[in-house]
């Protein structure tokens, strides 16, 4: 799916992100591995850099690690499904904890 850059810009604010787009990745609220949908526009998101990046140096995402962790907890009966949704779409830097993975 092609999304324009005033849709991307648009969805950014909607998120409170106002920084440069070449610093932000266009990704899935609740990623595609946890079931979210790959074209629902409230499940994509400007996902801003994390803290101690540096401008200008493309995105950077430490949230995939914590999504294929929440998937894995998933198949291994750790948590359910609908549990991991809503701690990623939530505050995915605390899903691991507010699920006590951490």
């Amino acid at each position: 799916m092609n999304i324009t850059s005033r849709e991307k810009v648009a969805n950014a604010r909607s998120y409170g992100y106002t920084g440069p787009l070449r610093d932000a990745e266009y990704d899935h609220l609740i990623s595609l591995q946890l079931g979210g949908d790959p074209n629902d526009p409230p499940n994509l998101w400007g996902e801003p850099p994390s803290p101690g990046h540096k401008p200008g140096a493309g995105p950077n995402n430490p949230k995939d690690a914590v999504e294929s962790r929440l998937h894995s907890a998933i198949c291994k009966g750790t948590v359910t499904l609908a549990a991991a949704q809503q701690a990623i779409a939530t505050d995915w830097s605390t899903a691991e904890s507010v699920l006590h993975l951490t």
